[in-house]
């Protein structure tokens, strides 16, 4: 029984932190407004520079997917927007100030940031981690959305039927969905979120990109690191292609995704073409039919 109060009093301190300090709220911004920009940015880790010179914006009312290999720098580039990472040159600004100039508090009403991973060191129950995304909130007019803000988090990631479980009891699927819960609750205008469908099955991949939609739709602004490209092509407003820590190309999908620029991106050849019912592209990897000698010997395996 002492568990749960412990809980509970974690909750408690977590959000007197937030509320014992002054606050400047944020403010509807109108579609288009930057939220979060990255100017000239080079970020270094170790001995490697991750990031060189890049330049992007993210804006309200949009969807910006962030692609490209492993070790592009999407995620850096990620934690480099929300503030966590700082640069070693270059200017972040976050809601048209620069983002040092943000205390943590203030901070965490603007931006929302869902990591790779979700770890938690106490079995805390899924509603009380949902819960913790509206510590920012605590002694501010809007406290009183705590709980409807909660209740939609749930039930838009579908994970309402096991908010009484513990978050170290679920499945690595569920505790993605959570944990994207939390990041909704958290309401802020600027969402970052770090592969939120690299655990998920198709359905909840489906779920998660028409969250992000909404959220643009509502004038929210989205930024999201995804391996899936087909993906990125139906729900984004613009991709950027990341490679060798530069940004390779941005624009719209349609015209970003072509064949020989992800193709040299991935070192993979791919193929774009249109999907014939709708026009999204579509990006699959290149497979050549099997020659006549490969269909020979694959044959002359079989019948040993």
């Amino acid at each position: 029984m002492s568990r749960p109060r412990m809980n509970l009093k974690y909750l408690r301190h977590l959000s007197h932190l937030f509320a014992a300090r002054r606050r400047a709220l944020p403010s509807p911004a109108a579609p288009g407004t930057p939220l979060a920009e990255v100017r000239g940015l080079h970020v270094r880790l170790g001995q490697r520079e991750v990031l060189a010179g890049v330049g992007l914006v993210a804006r309200a009312g949009e969807v910006l997917a962030l692609v490209g290999p492993n070790g592009a720098g999407k995620s850096t580039l990620l934690a480099t927007l929300a503030a966590d990472l700082p640069p070693g040159q270059g200017e972040v600004r976050i809601d048209g100030r620069p983002a040092h100039e943000w205390s943590a508090p203030e901070l965490a009403l603007r931006r929302a940031v869902l990591p790779q991973a979700a770890a938690l060191a106490f079995p805390f129950p899924v509603e009380e981690v949902v819960r913790m995304g509206r510590a920012p909130w605590a002694g501010t007019p809007l406290e009183d959305e705590d709980e409807s803000a909660v209740a939609a988090a749930m039930a838009a990631t579908e994970v309402t039927a096991f908010a009484g479980r513990p978050f170290s009891a679920l499945s690595g699927g569920e505790r993605a969905r959570v944990a994207l819960a939390r990041v909704l609750a958290q309401r802020a205008p600027l969402l970052l979120l770090d592969e939120p469908t690299a655990a998920l099955d198709l359905r909840h991949q489906e779920l998660v990109l028409r969250i992000c939609r909404e959220r643009a739709a509502a004038g929210d602004a989205v930024v999201v690191v995804l391996h899936d490209l087909g993906l990125a092509a139906a729900h984004a407003d613009r991709v950027a292609v990341l490679h060798d820590g530069e940004v390779a190309a941005e624009g719209p999908p349609a015209e970003v995704f072509r064949d020989g620029l992800l193709s040299r991106v991935y070192r993979q050849p791919v193929e774009v073409f249109p999907h014939p019912r709708t026009g999204v592209p579509l990006v699959m990897p290149k497979r050549d039919p099997q020659t006549e000698q490969e269909r020979t010997e694959r044959d002359l395996l079989t019948n040993t």
